[in-house]
């Protein structure tokens, strides 16, 4: 007998065979990013408990409909586009934010990002879409609804990094890398990470030893990586990277010492200094950033490992890389993204913002 389909998969006619609708959910799965798959489920677990404690203080049914009533739909913008930290203790919208910080659905009262209200919608959207049903929330009402709390909740975004970690930054953080195993694989994971275009921690930590090409290292000092995905691309779309030069000699070398023949690239260390079979995480990445910019003497917080995506852009701006150059490595999808660290560049070469002396 086969298993009920997960609530974020989409509902299939009841005319198709057992086989048809397991084929169509099989097309689904390897159609969807697994990030965009773990993201409905996220927000669809979400969704679910705040109608749940929603409903006992506002008239409707506690679970989901489908579709979702349109007033359901507008209290859902509405509890999402203020902020709750100085609304009454007794307000509803503030109890039910309460009973999701307590269950580590919400961070705090604060009011939720834009983008944050803007993914769950999607998600709420996409679902209704995989039942073959309209959304509320393309109901006009509902749509002013939204505009409107976008503005008012507008803020300038925050940079993930507080500071590039442009190539000089990067030369001190190598500098702080010393012989043992430990600072080999710091070294090699930080200059991949750059000089590969940025790569993102998930990107970096999801390397398998299968994924790196040696074949032209020796003739032609390169190294040819293959990502599985990115945030940008889908499962097997991903260009090949090359690395070069000295960061292709860097993972050559941690490869070659810590005998990485398969499995993960990047992995854990024991405290009598062997590499173990446990790839790193994620977090792995932050930590090692964090430790190398303080002992290279940088402030705490001075940056995090989205500064080696923004370092990299940036620096190739100053050197005067062309930006479809910079971004064939980087795999930035939008051009509009990639270029403010370019135009930051430019406003400060500019010869116009010298005209006072």
């Amino acid at each position: 007998m086969s298993q009920p389909p997960a609530p974020h998969l989409p509902t299939t006619p009841p005319a198709l065979s057992e086989h048809d609708r397991n084929a169509l959910h099989d097309l689904y799965v390897r159609g969807t990013p697994r990030n965009t798959l773990r993201a409905y489920e996220r927000d669809l677990i979400y969704i679910t408990m705040w109608k749940s404690l929603r409903a006992s203080e506002a008239a409707f049914a506690p679970s989901l409909s489908w579709p979702e009533q349109e007033d359901v739909a507008l209290l859902f913008i509405l509890d999402h586009t203020r902020g709750l930290d100085k609304a009454p203790k007794d307000d509803p919208a503030r109890l039910v934010a309460e009973a999701l910080i307590d269950q580590s659905l919400r961070k705090s009262l604060a009011c939720p990002a834009p983008s944050t209200l803007d993914r769950r919608v999607a998600s709420w959207r996409a679902l209704h879409r995989m039942k073959n049903l309209e959304s509320p929330f393309e109901a006009p009402l509902i749509k002013q609804a939204r505009t409107k709390g976008r503005k008012a909740a507008a803020k300038a975004p925050a940079p993930k990094s507080a500071h590039p970690i442009t190539r000089e930054v990067l030369e001190a953080l190598l500098e702080t890398c010393d012989g043992s195993l430990r600072g080999i694989r710091d070294r090699a994971l930080l200059m991949l990470g750059w000089a590969s275009g940025g790569r993102r921690r998930s990107e970096i930590t999801g390397l398998l030893r299968e994924d790196v090409s040696l074949k032209e290292f020796q003739s032609k000092s390169l190294i040819w990586i293959q990502l599985v995905e990115s945030k940008t691309t889908l499962k097997g779309e991903t260009p090949r990277l090359v690395l070069k030069g000295r960061a292709a000699q860097a993972l050559y070398h941690w490869i070659e010492v810590a005998e990485i023949e398969d499995g993960g690239l990047f992995r854990a260390i024991s405290k009598s200094g062997r590499a173990l079979p446990r790839r790193l995480g994620p977090d792995a990445v932050y930590q090692i950033v964090r430790k190398r910019l303080a002992l290279a003497g940088y402030p705490d917080g001075f940056a995090s490992p989205h500064g080696l995506r923004s370092g990299f852009l940036t620096q190739a701006a100053l050197d005067g890389a062309p930006i479809q150059a910079a971004m064939r490595l980087s795999l930035h999808r939008s051009m509009a993204q990639a270029q403010k660290y370019y135009d930051d560049v430019d406003v400060a070469e500019n010869p116009a913002a010298d005209l006072l002396g």
